[in-house]
């Protein structure tokens, strides 16, 4: 007759602990993207050159209530204001900007588009708003562009 209080001992002492429990909270899956964090850049390394910053700035030249910037008025801006700034060289591209009002108008606009490549000083970055604001005041424009990437460089 021990055997069945031994047994009923064993299974006392095993069910011992075994409470219920509520399970722990689980992430949903999957996860949502402000959760997950972005692997990090791998850091870009140059097969030949040195790393540097290609900046392109985007200018329009049509004006709310004026004429559009000519050529002497665009040439004598880089002259006078961007190449003092960047004196090791630029490069300047007609472009051509669109975008779309919020009443469905298609809005065109001749632009100039112009590439620095340079160091990556907080210095630069000064020179580069300079520049922007300059252009800004100068010709009542809203805003110009910027558009930052790193480069491989090699003269």
């Amino acid at each position: 007759m021990k055997t069945p209080a031994l047994l009923a001992a064993l299974v006392g002492l095993t069910l011992t602990g075994c409470a219920a429990t509520h399970p722990a909270p689980q992430a949903p899956f999957p996860p949502k993207a402000a959760e997950v964090a972005p692997p990090a850049a791998p850091a870009l390394m140059c097969k030949t050159g040195n790393l540097m910053t290609q900046t392109t700035l985007y200018f329009g030249l049509s004006r709310h209530n004026a004429a559009p910037i000519n050529v002497k008025q665009w040439q004598s801006f880089v002259d006078k204001d961007v190449t003092p700034r960047f004196k090791d060289g630029l490069s300047v591209f007609d472009a051509k900007g669109q975008w779309l009002r919020s009443e469905g108008v298609v809005i065109k606009e001749n632009s100039k588009a112009l590439m620095l490549i340079h160091g990556t000083s907080p210095q630069e970055q000064t020179k580069i708003a300079e520049i922007r604001d300059l252009y800004k005041k100068r010709f009542q424009q809203d805003s110009v562009m910027q558009v930052d990437s790193p480069a491989c460089v090699d003269f």
